[in-house]
């Protein structure tokens, strides 16, 4: 169960993505039904330490807070110079088979480290090929938002930690807790794509909120039998404009979109409730249990009745 949660301080942190973790691990979220972490930030030499930015943060709590804790997060930091007692502690927690977070540059340390050799991996897009050329044991796939491996993720750039972060909580807690951090940080529970879209030009501001629009509309009507002709009627848009736009915007086909958040919908009334699966197919647009179970299979690499009984017992628990 993963309860203590280290976040690793190195010199050069970037305030960002550090607070990235601070919000997803250091909130007490129980009054809403959400987690509640052992949290702790460490440095190796307790006192200030520089960010990126020019300013101090005081860190008070050494490495030694690491020696246990379930997961260790390194957010973005100074590429060169990365002290040995940062890998030490890396190493040990992969070692243990505790999970390992690094959020943009922060997998250069893991890399280092030696942990991701023979792995998959990302980071920002502006740092892939220059991690991919100075580790060569490394998978380096500048396209997603992030990588799991085992027990070792790392996210691409900025908020992409957010989503490699949520998967952590999702995958160990279930998608309700997930869920409640998301709706606390007002940010969507799970993204599909890449992050070569940000490689691009902008999409237009009018057209963004367009698809907040139809995005919210869609989530409200799953259990319909939504095409992407009705959708793009929704958003005023021809049906080729509407596919195009929505694949640039979120990152996924509309179908591909629509089908994560019915199964995000599934998982979430699977743990809640004890409705039968033929409910939870028909209330989530799946139709029939077999076909629920089919993208469950695709996605999650479990059954709906596997799901539930694992997810469903933890939170009773």
């Amino acid at each position: 169960m993963l309860k203590k949660i280290v976040l690793l301080t190195l010199p050069g942190v970037a305030p960002f993505e550090f607070g990235v973790v601070c919000e997803v691990f250091g909130i007490d979220r129980s009054e809403m039904g959400g987690p509640s972490f052992d949290f702790t930030v460490v440095t190796a030499d307790p006192g200030p330490v520089r960010t990126s930015l020019g300013f101090d943060m005081v860190i008070l709590d050494d490495l030694s807070a690491a020696a246990d804790a379930d997961l260790v997060a390194v957010p973005a930091h100074e590429i060169e110079g990365i002290d040995e007692r940062y890998l030490e502690v890396i190493r040990a927690a992969e070692a243990r088979g505790a999970w390992v977070l690094s959020v943009c540059s922060g997998a250069f340390a893991l890399a280092q480290s030696g942990i991701l050799d023979g792995r998959r991996a990302t980071t920002h897009w502006m740092h892939a090929d220059r991690l991919a050329a100075r580790f060569p044991a490394i998978t380096v796939d500048p396209d997603v938002l992030y990588v799991q491996d085992g027990k070792v993720v790392t996210s691409a750039g900025t908020a992409a930690g957010i989503d490699a972060a949520l998967h952590i909580v999702r995958t160990e807690l279930g998608a309700g807790p997930a869920n409640v951090v998301a709706r606390r940080m007002v940010v969507p529970p799970q993204r599909d794509g890449g992050q070569a879209q940000y490689i691009q030009s902008p999409i237009a501001e009018e057209c963004a909120d367009s698809f907040a629009a139809v995005a919210e509309w869609m989530l409200q009507n799953l259990a319909e039998n939504l095409t992407v002709d009705q959708l793009a009627r929704k958003a005023l848009m021809s049906s080729r404009t509407f596919a195009r736009r929505f694949r640039a915007d979120m990152g996924t086909t509309p179908a591909a979109w629509l089908n994560r958040q019915r199964i995000m919908r599934a998982q979430q009334l699977l743990e809640q409730t004890s409705r039968g699966l033929e409910a939870v197919a028909a209330e989530t647009g799946f139709g029939t249990a077999a076909v629920m179970r089919h993208h469950f299979m695709k996605v999650l690499q479990t059954t709906p009745t596997t799901y539930r009984r694992t997810f469903g017992e933890r939170l009773a628990s």
